[in-house]
């Protein structure tokens, strides 16, 4: 009897630790209040929105009440940490018991199309202290990484259980597909120039093939919310282009000394940047389901679900050109591509172990490439890999001298496009649909959305910024 009731004692003992820690931090009768009142689900959406929301204001009006986050005492943290884990325990009951009601009413059951930053940002008017608003990001949003309380969260919460969901996840999927709006009013320009110059990347036909070129010359070409939307729009123009049959992806030259005037592949996410916070969340999510899976899927049609039979998608084979290093986010481009040509000196990095995040798809797709144990070495310990060895070889199709790469692209465009691409499109669908079909990439970002949320506000990231990458000593 005793062993049987011991977990009871014990929950009830831990409960009681909680409440007193709360009412020692927060005098009066509100945190009392919130911690014996907090809701359960009736079944009802409606009566749950309203119940959930208010014990959800009322958790914010508490952890407003305390001191801000870098002031705060160990007492005080601990308090705080209180009241976001229970409220975020509560969104996992209500989304668990109302994602499908939600995602309908956000989507007008299933026939509007929102990109994740615009889903987000409706949940946080259809069900109040579900996720943050755009005023609350907004506020956290000049504040450095380590400052923040993290708010951004509970977005990662919310797509977890959307992403888990398999029609709502699927449908968000097929969401980020689709061209953006700014691609699709850009088009007739360059149908029309065979041009486009953009802040973040340019597209450029040239003969049988559109090249996109990656920019962000100060920084290494890394990424950051001023050039994924430009190089995304700019995919799209190359992969909507009648004229052309295949794509090539390019670094830009680089302005920092050492790799000036050479071509740059990517160093990945922009690490000062990440910092100093001016990395959103939803920025990470956007980047794998819009720039990086369009590579890797193409673009869909409204009409038309992803993979779905009758494939309806808009695709081309692509080609990706390292040069010098893709390092992090730049190594996972590789992996959604079709083919990859390198110069002999580059090599490939995933340094997530020194960053403290998850390297997107990577983890996913990686070892398809290269084999468990080397992916987890690349991953979870730093393994470089040199494009120009047997290891490297298994993610390079092809290695050229470093300063003959424009005769080697040309040359391979050639070897591509000589015979006609007839075939190329059905036999990339047909590789994709084997190796990664969507359902298989929808539980991925189930997982993933929820654990990326959590590293991104983790104080070991910023451990490790500041310890592997000098962080707190660069200029953003």
């Amino acid at each position: 009897m005793a062993t049987i009731d011991a977990p009871v004692v014990s929950n009830m003992a831990s409960d009681q630790t909680d409440a007193a820690l709360l009412a020692a931090m927060l005098p009066g009768e509100a945190a009392a209040a919130w911690w014996n009142e907090r809701p359960t689900t009736s079944g009802d959406y409606r009566r749950d929105v309203g119940a959930f929301g208010k014990s959800w204001q009322q958790g914010s009006a508490l952890l407003a009440a305390l001191p801000k986050k870098p002031v705060r005492n160990a007492a005080q943290a601990r308090a705080a940490a209180l009241i976001q884990s229970t409220d975020r325990a509560a969104r996992d009951v209500f989304l668990k018991a109302h994602t499908d009601t939600l995602y309908r009413a956000l989507s007008k059951d299933f026939t509007a199309f929102l990109r994740v930053a615009d889903l987000v940002y409706a949940a946080a008017r259809e069900v109040p202290g579900l996720v943050p608003t755009r005023e609350q990001v907004a506020r956290e949003s000049v504040l450095v990484q380590r400052d923040k309380d993290g708010v951004e969260i509970d977005q990662g919460i919310l797509l977890s259980h959307v992403f888990d969901h398999p029609a709502a996840g699927a449908h968000l999927c097929h969401a980020m597909l689709l061209p953006r709006q700014e691609s699709l009013e850009l088009l007739p320009r360059f149908a029309e120039r065979g041009r486009l110059e953009l802040a973040g990347a340019s597209v450029e036909r040239r003969g049988k093939a559109a090249y996109v070129t990656m920019r962000n010359p100060r920084f290494l070409n890394a990424e950051d919310p001023g050039t994924i939307p430009d190089q995304e729009t700019a995919i799209d123009l190359a992969t909507l282009d009648t004229e052309s049959d295949i794509a090539v992806l390019r670094g830009d030259k680089a302005e920092k000394p050492k790799y000036r005037g050479r071509h740059v592949f990517s160093a990945g996410i922009n690490l000062t940047h990440l910092y100093y916070g001016k990395i959103p969340f939803v920025w990470y999510i956007e980047r794998d389901l819009g720039m990086v899976n369009k590579l890797l899927r193409g673009l869909s049609r409204p009409e038309s679900p992803p993979d779905v039979v009758p494939v309806g998608s808009i695709e081309k084979p692509w080609i990706a050109v390292v040069e010098e290093f893709a390092i992090g986010g730049g190594c996972q481009i590789l992996l959604a591509v079709d083919y990859v040509l390198a110069a002999h000196n580059a090599y490939m990095t995933l340094p997530a172990r020194k960053e403290g995040i998850i390297p997107g798809l990577a983890n996913l797709r990686l070892p398809r490439f290269v084999g468990d144990r080397i992916a987890r070495q690349a991953i979870m310990y730093g393994r470089r890999l040199d494009c120009d060895t047997p290891e490297g070889r298994l993610i390079c199709d092809e290695i050229a001298p470093a300063d003959e790469m424009d005769a080697a692209i040309a040359r391979v465009v050639e070897n591509f496009t000589s015979s006609g691409v007839v075939s190329a499109v059905g036999n990339r669908r047909a590789v994709r649909i084997g190796q990664e079909p969507i359902d298989l990439f929808r539980r991925y970002m189930a997982v993933y959305t929820r654990e990326q949320a959590y590293c991104h506000f983790s104080p070991a990231l910023i451990s490790n910024l500041e310890r592997h990458w000098n962080a707190h000593q660069r200029v953003a």
